[in-house]
């Protein structure tokens, strides 16, 4: 009973008990790579700010956090339409590294 319970505990089937695979230095780079392709027209001080914390970024949660802060950049230099479909691309590329709740399309 006890071996029972604890594997329920290691796969993550208990609600909030679900933890995501650390990604490998290579998928962090794919997401980091495609983080930044969301703003590569975008120039400027806010542009460079972002890219540099896209690429200090060390975990796919951390990462996946700075999509509010490349749709406000995209948003202002574009649209929010155009915005909202590059992080909406975003989303496949993160699935299995963050939480399936996280991942939510914007629009």
């Amino acid at each position: 009973m006890i071996q029972g319970i604890s594997r329920v505990l290691q796969t993550g089937l208990l609600p909030g008990t679900r933890h995501f695979r650390k990604p490998r230095p290579r998928d962090l780079i794919v997401m980091q790579e495609a983080m930044k392709s969301c703003i590569e027209d975008c120039e400027g001080m806010q542009a460079l700010k972002l890219r540099h914390r896209i690429e200090k970024s060390r975990t796919a949660k951390e990462l996946w956090m700075l999509r509010n802060d490349a749709f406000q950049l995209v948003s202002h230099l574009h649209s929010q339409a155009e915005a909202a479909t590059r992080i909406n691309g975003l989303i496949e590329i993160f699935k299995g590294w963050v939480d399936p709740r996280q991942l939510t399309r914007i629009g």
